[in-house]
Parts: C-alpha cells; structure tokens; sequence
C-alpha cells in the first residue's frame, strides 16, 4: 500500500503550521464533521489511532473487566488487544471462508453468560452483514462495536458502512486508503456517547483545551474521571481533509485494479481472489488470494516467487489466537481462520499502479497455475 498523497496534503500541513494551531483544533472539529457525515454518523470523535479509537468505543460501551468480549481472531491484534485495554476477556470466533467475517453461526458457537460485547471487523474493506449482526446483537442484548479501520468508502446495502453504527471504530494508518499518518476516529449517532469519548481523548477534561483557550474569561477545568492522552493533531487534520476529498476516486481506482485482478486470475485452478458479497461493495484496501490445494506451490514458496520477480506482496491477514500474546487463552481450532491465515496472500493494489506493474503480479501467478 503505497500512500496517495501530494502537494495539496503538504500544503495543507504547512498552513496548519503557519496557523500557530498544531495541537487539537479547528481544523480537528472540521474533519470530524466532514468525516462523519461522509460515513452516514452524527458524531465523530478523532484520536490518535485507530485502537485508541477502540479503546475509546469499548469504553463508552460500557465493557469492563470481567466481561468477554467477542472478536475475530482474524485480524490485526489491535482488535483483541483492545479488549484487554478495558480488562474484558476476548473470546476469539471463527469467520465466513469467503468474505473472512464473523457471521451469526460463528458469534453464537462462542456466546457465554459473560458475553458483554462483540467486535465486528470490516475485514480488508470487505463488508460485514449488518444487518444480520446488528439483529443478533440487538436481540441478545450485546454491545456491538464495529473495527472499520479498513473501511472508508466501503458501502453495505447503498449505505456507507458507518451508517446506523452504535459506535464505529476507524484507522488512517498509511496502509489505509484515507490517512493522516497516524490517527484515527470514532463515530457514533449517541450524542452522550461522543461527548464522553470527547473527554476521555482529553485527561477527562470538562472542557476542551481548544475551548479554554477560545474563551475571553478564565477557565477552570475539571477532570471528571480518568481520561486518556489520545487527541489528533490539526496538522494531522488538515492533511485528513484533504484526503477526505480524494476518497471516492481512491476507492474507484482500486474497484478498478480489483476487477482487472479478477479477470485476469479467473481460469487460475486453485486461486480464489477476494471478490464483493452480495449485500455489499468492497474497498479493497487489501486485495487477497487464497490458495487451496490444486495450486502447485505453498502459499510462502509463493511469496519466494513473487520477491524474485520484483512483486511486494505479504502474507494473509495474520490470525491473533495463534500469536504468543495469546498463547493463554484457551480457544478451540478456528479452521476458516487459520485456513485464510495460512493460505492466502496480499498482492499489491495503490494508487498510480500501472497496468504493467499489474501485468508482472499476473504473469508470475499464471506462470505458476496456469493451463
């Protein structure tokens, strides 16, 4: 993933600098605003990263210690780490082989009396079905915080993903199609919900340090419970705003990449590329295969190839109940999860990517498994 960024985003930093804005700010407000209404919520709230943007969410929903909390084990770690941050428990879940998400069957085969919240992950700007994990939740009585960090400009049934979300978690990493170097938001259509996560982002602080400073009169603040130092900067905000602005051509460009992937990897025996749900477009912020056993070589001797040839391409998204972290907590065999894990790969997908550097990936994948 190679970051779209140019004159326009440095432009917009230095007239931050120039500002004498930096820290929390206008710029801040302005791109949570922007933000949110591009993802259909009434809130955004933006932070440091996208597990602080976790941490914040679980929070507000109320997930303690002593609760479990459900999550995919296919995911970055962030995810279950953000369940430990609150001192719940994750209890990791199997996914759908194809689309790499938690389902209803999954989630329900790891319910206990303990269950307080589930994670659902957006996996690789692929789409979750919403509407079918909002009803469990909703029935059940559980919290559900959705991980959207790869899933700006993803849409579900013609809404954006984000939309109708009790909170929603988002990263813009580099790696992720709209960033800001480091960073991160929640949105949230609960106003008491932002207002605290507003605080907690700042010490617990009643009132922000943008206000105090806006005020003509003195301020004295309170700190109404322990808060976290998890603010964006306006520099970083500037630079989001921007990016904001190209997201829908990034998105088109890699719905184009994708679709020329697939079409060119079709008659490939023993390759499946990832590909939208029916219910849902896909980002494609990481563009996947998976190998089954018809390919001729290994999913790592495959990555060999590809280094060889000049192709930068990474393992399958990693799976956090085989890592030593969580070498403690007991959790059956998850074979969707480790099946992807183990068997797939990420092949490059950015922005300016030409059709001849397309063609190179594809030349050696056919010359591999092709007729």
């Amino acid at each position: 993933m190679i970051p779209w960024l140019g004159e326009e985003e440095a432009e917009a930093a230095a007239e931050a600098v120039r500002s004498g804005w930096v820290a929390q700010g206008p710029r801040v407000a302005e791109f949570e605003r922007a933000f949110a209404a591009e993802v259909g919520a009434a809130h955004g709230v933006a932070v440091s990263s996208g597990t602080t943007a976790l941490h914040l969410g679980l929070v507000a929903l109320g997930v303690k210690a002593g609760d479990e909390v459900v999550v995919p084990s296919l995911s970055f770690i962030a995810t279950a780490n953000a369940a430990r941050y609150v001192g719940a428990t994750p209890v990791f879940a199997d996914v759908d082989p194809v689309t790499g998400n938690l389902t209803p069957e999954t989630i329900t085969a790891v319910l206990t009396p303990r269950t307080r919240a589930v994670i659902l992950v957006h996996q690789g700007g692929v789409p979750a079905d919403l509407d079918a994990l909002r009803g469990l939740c909703a029935d059940r009585g559980l919290a559900l915080l959705e991980d959207a960090a790869c899933a700006a400009g993803v849409r579900y049934r013609d809404q954006p993903v984000g939309a109708g979300a009790q909170v929603a978690a988002w990263s813009f990493h580099p790696r992720k199609l709209l960033t800001t170097g480091e960073g991160g938001m929640v949105t949230t259509d609960d106003a008491e919900f932002a207002a605290r996560m507003r605080r907690l982002r700042e010490h617990g602080m009643n009132v922000s340090a943008a206000d105090r400073h806006a005020s003509t009169k003195p301020v004295l603040e309170a700190y109404l419970e322990t808060g976290f130092n998890y603010r964006m900067t306006d520099i970083q905000a500037a630079v989001g705003l921007v990016q904001l602005r190209k997201l829908a051509p990034t998105v088109a460009e890699r719905r184009r990449l994708a679709a020329r992937y697939q079409r060119e990897l079709a008659d490939i025996k023993g390759l499946t590329p990832v590909t939208d749900p029916e219910y849902g477009q896909t980002n494609y912020q990481s563009f996947w295969v998976h190998l089954d056993e018809r390919f001729p070589v290994t999913r790592d001797d495959l990555l060999l190839r590809l280094s060889d040839a000049g192709v930068s391409a990474r393992r399958g998204i990693m799976a956090a109940h085989l890592e030593p972290a969580y070498a403690d907590v007991s959790t059956p065999r998850l074979p969707a999860t480790e099946d992807l894990s183990l068997n797939s790969l990420i092949l490059p997908v950015f922005h300016g990517m030409t059709d001849g550097q397309q063609d190179r990936v594809v030349a050696v994948l056919k010359g591999l498994g092709g007729d």
